[in-house]
């Protein structure tokens, strides 16, 4: 048994990365296991083809369908999780995604909390990850009692030109909020430089607000906090009560060790989060750890999204694209009587990153190079809500690896979504047959290898018949056991769930750090 600490945290992510942050200032004794390494930072990291066709930082791990057949998810496993390759979209749920919400294929369920026992949280998290926005743009969005900590990133040319035209088509286009650390008032010392390799890339400079940049590195001298690479959980053990975790068991340089702690976390991701509690069953947690409710690995969620391609005549000049949104479509219309989500940009199409795509993506123009293409398309991610459904889970198997069970939800409304975009952008002078599903975005075989949204896994909730996690997010069965990432969504919205995450760490961290004090 290894020496003993005030708290283990399992993740370095959104969840783990921003708790770690949040209780290093406690001074207590802290131990951050992450499966990964630092992600190597090299010239490959700006590379479209390494990156996108040939997956060089996504897990080498199998995980399995339905049907047992095998496929490959696009996790990360570095420091920082899978921050180190989002899009740094920061968005606040809304107001109304706190509560229930009714779509087309059912319900979206309440949380225990509301929105305004998570502002605050959204606010100092958002300061903590220097995320750029403008406030007020966004009918959707809910009060604010601060405002964003650094102004919207601006609009190239193009994009001003089609927030313009969609403003006067009676739109509400707003600037996306955005974690870039980016200083547009002063360039010469700006971290970032505003290039094309930021959505779906590492970054070779450092400047995207990530979890390992913005939370983990920062304390790494500090004598209170100890990472540990290469630690792979493989299990949790409790005393013969169940009611205390009281070892965490890692695999590291083909080595078993545990460690203990007065209080332990999980934060490795919805799907490995749920598979650490069910591969920690015992003679007390027979079905797996803090699982009586049967609802440990049920209700995952990742959003129904799609990626499109806008082919204009007018070229696009754009380097950073992701800096608008549309959220008309969020909630119900008078044209439609349910949700439909948000629209968004996404990083700049590139030739390479467009290799092998069907010949039909280009036909508006068929003399012309993948470049010639890459060079006139704009991009956007259209995201609807998906809903948590028992039969979505995660379950392990004897060898302990991960089986997932999925159906998309609200796909009518994902298509009316698309639907939508078509006809906004013959505002902005792209005919409807000119906007195209863009596959080559993520190279997936089947659509639940795309998990960059997942959640929902160990919801929490008042009632543990029907909740794994308390609204402290401790497990109702396990005294010191806590979940702080996505998985304890009840409900996914359609933004981009990271900001959500990283503000709930800091709430959570603020209610270990007083615990912790007693």
């Amino acid at each position: 048994m290894a020496e003993h600490y005030d708290v283990i945290i399992i993740g370095s992510g959104a969840g783990g990365g921003t708790l770690a942050h949040a209780l290093a200032g406690s001074g207590k004794r802290i131990l951050l296991l992450e499966r990964g390494d630092f992600l190597p930072r090299e010239l490959d990291n700006w590379d479209p083809k390494p990156v996108f066709v040939d997956g060089r930082y996504i897990s080498k791990d199998s995980w399995f369908d339905r049907d047992g057949k095998p496929f490959q998810p696009q996790v990360h496993y570095f420091v920082g999780g899978a921050t180190k390759l989002y899009g740094a979209a920061l968005y606040r749920l809304r107001p109304q995604d706190f509560g229930e919400i009714k779509h087309v294929s059912g319900i979206s369920p309440a949380w225990p909390l509301s929105y305004d026992d998570f502002e605050p949280w959204y606010s100092a998290a958002e300061r903590l990850y220097q995320v750029h926005g403008n406030g007020g743009e966004d009918p959707t969005e809910g009060p604010r009692s601060e405002p964003y900590p650094w102004p919207a990133v601006s609009h190239e040319p193009r994009i001003q030109q089609i927030s313009d035209d969609l403003a006067k088509g009676g739109y509400h286009p707003f600037h996306a909020p955005c974690g870039i650390l980016l200083n547009e008032a002063d360039r010469p010392r700006s971290v970032c430089i505003r290039c094309a390799t930021c959505d779906g890339y590492p970054c070779l400079v450092h400047a995207k607000s990530d979890a390992d940049i913005i939370a983990v590195r920062p304390l790494l001298g500090r004598p209170n906090v100890t990472l540990l690479t290469g630690a792979e959980v493989t299990k949790l053990e409790t005393d013969g009560s169940g009611r205390t975790v009281t070892g965490v068991v890692v695999s590291r340089d083909g080595n078993r060790e545990v460690y203990a702690g007065d209080i332990v976390v999980v934060s490795a991701g919805a799907a490995n989060s749920a598979k650490i509690l069910l591969n920690s069953a015992s003679d007390a947690h027979p079905h797996g750890l803090a699982n009586g409710s049967d609802q440990v690995g049920r209700n995952y969620m990742f959003h129904n999204c799609k990626a499109i391609v806008a082919l204009a005549k007018e070229k696009n000049d754009t380097v950073f694209q992701k800096t608008l949104g549309i959220n008309d479509f969020y909630f119900a219309t008078k044209d439609y009587q349910w949700p439909m989500g948000n629209v968004q940009m996404i990083g700049k199409s590139n030739a390479e990153a467009m290799r092998g795509e069907q010949p039909e993506k280009t036909w508006f123009a068929p003399n012309w190079s993948l470049s010639d293409v890459a060079g006139h398309a704009v991009d956007f991610w259209l995201t609807t809500e998906d809903l948590p459904v028992p039969e979505n889970r995660v379950t392990t198997d004897k060898g302990g690896q991960v089986h997932l069970d999925y159906s998309s939800t609200n796909d009518e409304e994902a298509d009316r979504l698309y639907g939508e975009l078509k006809k906004i952008l013959n505002h902005v002078g792209m005919a409807e047959h000119h906007v195209l599903r863009k596959n080559f975005y993520m190279d997936m075989s089947i659509p639940v290898a795309g998990c960059a949204h997942q959640a929902g896994t160990c919801r929490f909730g008042t009632d543990p018949a029907s909740s794994v996690l308390d609204t402290d997010c401790k497990a109702h069965e396990v005294d010191n056991l806590y979940v702080v990432d996505t998985s304890f969504f009840p409900s996914i919205g359609a933004v981009n769930p990271a900001l959500t995450a990283m503000a709930n760490a800091l709430r959570v961290g603020e209610h270990i750090g007083q615990r912790l004090a007693l």
